[in-house]
């Protein structure tokens, strides 16, 4: 078991942010508000998160399970919309249907040929492992999306002598689809390439200070970073395949009215 945080510890886990606060005012960075507003709401949501799945634990039932995850799933779809140039309208079905189907496939695929759990709704390998995986498909969404589309207005000449030259949409979309697919998994491949060596990732270090073994912590984080790299990979070639029938017309020509007006 891992040893308990009194109030008192977590209040003085609090005063650490006299560090970053006191760098921001000094040199004037204009971020002090934010560093304390963004404290306070992880807080409050981490509070209730831990209010609302000790009860989702407890009772462990498929139905409040899902419907726990697919709320983090729209969380997340919102967040990266948020963060993303494309209106809703457009954007929302193609991600939504991308981060479920990454999601629940790569979920299912762990707890029953990785971790051979009995019962593969289980909330806390369900909830916990999702979490994960929906951390990092928001991450290389919004740079896969955002990176894609800008790619494809900074070069319209480009892509339309493509197509003027008789290459079919797929073949003109082929560059910009390579080009945005390596900037957003590329920092994911170097964090995974220097793991163990530079940093010691969170979930090895949980489940080594909650008692299990360093070998049973390190086979989890091999096994789960393997899925978080593939659930990222298959949410953006769905996002892709999907946003691109909407996106076009018929003749292959992008839609301006997608974009957000800046």
């Amino acid at each position: 078991m891992a040893a308990d945080i009194s109030v008192g510890g977590l209040g003085l886990a609090f005063v650490l942010l006299i560090i970053p606060i006191s760098v921001s005012l000094h040199f004037q960075l204009g971020i002090t508000k934010t560093i304390i507003t963004s404290v306070v709401r992880m807080t409050v949501q981490l509070v209730l998160v831990g209010f609302f799945l000790k009860y989702i634990f407890y009772f462990n039932n498929i139905w409040l399970t899902l419907g726990w995850l697919v709320f983090m799933i729209l969380t997340a779809i919102l967040s990266a919309l948020n963060r993303s140039r494309l209106k809703l309208k457009f954007i929302f079905s193609p991600v939504f249907v991308s981060f479920v189907i990454s999601t629940f496939s790569i979920l299912l695929y762990f707890n029953y040929f990785v971790i051979h759990l009995d019962y593969l709704f289980d909330a806390r390998y369900l909830i916990a492992l999702g979490g994960m995986l929906l951390g990092n498909i928001l991450s290389v969404n919004i740079v896969a999306v955002n990176s894609f589309y800008q790619s494809i207005t900074d070069s319209s000449k480009l892509y339309l002598y493509r197509l003027a030259m008789g290459a079919n949409q797929y073949e003109a979309l082929i560059p910009f689809l390579r080009s945005s697919f390596r900037l957003s998994l590329m920092p994911v491949l170097a964090k995974t390439a220097t793991m163990g060596i530079v940093s010691l990732p969170g979930m090895m270090t949980g489940q080594i200070i909650g008692g299990s073994s360093p070998q049973t912590a390190i086979r989890y984080q091999i096994a789960i970073m393997i899925a978080i790299f593939s659930a990222g990979v298959l949410s953006i070639l769905i996002t892709f395949l999907l946003s691109i029938k909407k996106s076009f017309d018929s003749y292959g020509i992008l839609r301006v009215k997608i974009f957000k007006k800046k």
